[in-house]
């Protein structure tokens, strides 16, 4: 994944270039590079102009043989009181043609948008190289945001997720430190997940915890959902943080102290309930201990990359590798 900062329009064109760049990595068409290009650059150009600021986050997309690529807009500008009108082009406050927004939803293969006004703006844009085969829908939509430290080139943490007819297990791991050492730590706990799913969380932990023992160890926590069952089970040793939000209110869940690895003294496994209105958020310590998703009028019933986006830009403490997961169940959405 790319971040890259703009707060002044000198820097429309670097993003411009960063995309188009990833976009050829990817061997996406002439035709697909040059909308990524424009769905860049208008962000970009929204974000030096009408935030005051911002960051763009790229990142590549695979779905089977099929490519892509994901772009984040992230500011704490001004934000817009009313999306869809925003959207519609020749809409403008400051006086400007107005088609940016609208031409990034037309350009875009699928395309969100949240806003807060005064508390500022996320916009998430995918462009997929082919078509998608059409599949049944997951039990759970799940989406991730996963940043190295500020001036490292490699991220220390790393998630996963499998899915089954029954159960979605998810997967959070904090090598320790940052750097290409703990990158190492959290890779090899990604590995002996992907090996032991048919185990419980507390043995997929277990089994985390004697693979990790010739690296330099991980936070690490496996959730379990089972929405048909209504329940949820999580295994935490280490940092990482969970919370279930519902209509009954807020649960945050249980993770012992302890470096998988080394010294997880205690390894056990915790119950919570679980219901269709229920919202999952699990991530490590490069986010403040405490999330308060429910501040943001109708945040939770955007797609789940906005949503984790959205908690980062508002939540990370910019000293350390950050991860954030999210999950729910599916929904419809509209614009808004």
């Amino acid at each position: 994944m790319l971040a890259l900062p703009v707060t002044e329009i000198s820097q429309v064109a670097e993003a411009r270039r960063a995309g188009t760049a990833m976009a050829r990595q990817l061997a996406l068409d002439e035709a697909d590079t040059g909308k990524v290009a424009l769905i860049v650059t208008e962000a970009a150009t929204n974000l030096a102009k009408h935030a005051t600021g911002g960051e763009i986050l790229l990142y590549a997309l695979q779905s089977g043989q099929i490519g892509g690529i994901q772009m984040l807009a992230l500011d704490r500008g001004p934000g817009i009181a009313n999306a869809a009108r925003a959207l519609r082009d020749g809409y403008s406050t400051t006086g400007s043609p107005g088609t940016g927004l609208g031409a990034i939803e037309r350009l875009a293969t699928s395309f969100d948008i949240h806003s807060v006004p005064g508390a500022g703006t996320a916009l998430l844009a995918r462009l997929w190289s082919k078509p998608l085969s059409a599949t049944l829908p997951p039990l759970l939509e799940v989406g991730a945001l996963s940043l190295p430290k500020p001036g490292e080139d490699v991220c220390g943490d790393r998630w996963a997720v499998a899915y089954f007819p029954e159960r979605t297990l998810i997967l959070v791991a904090d090598g320790l430190g940052h750097g290409q050492g703990a990158a190492e730590a959290a890779l090899e706990a990604v590995h002996t997940f992907h090996e032991h799913t048919a185990l419980t969380p507390a043995a997929i932990v277990e089994a985390i915890h004697t693979t990790l023992r010739s690296t330099r160890g991980a936070a690490v926590a496996v959730t379990e959902l089972a929405p048909a069952h209504e329940t949820l089970r999580f295994v935490g040793v280490g940092n990482i943080s969970g919370i279930v939000l519902s209509s009954e209110g807020s649960r945050q869940m249980v993770s012992h102290n302890g470096i998988a690895g080394h010294s997880a003294r205690k390894i056990q496994e915790f119950t919570y309930p679980w219901s269709s209105d229920a919202f999952l958020a699990l991530y490590s310590d490069g986010l403040v201990t405490h999330l308060d998703p429910e501040r943001y009028p109708g945040l939770l019933k955007r797609h789940p990359d906005l949503i984790a986006a959205t908690l980062y830009r508002d939540y990370a403490r910019n000293r350390d590798d950050v991860t954030v997961v999210v999950a729910r169940e599916p929904q419809s959405r509209e614009t808004g």
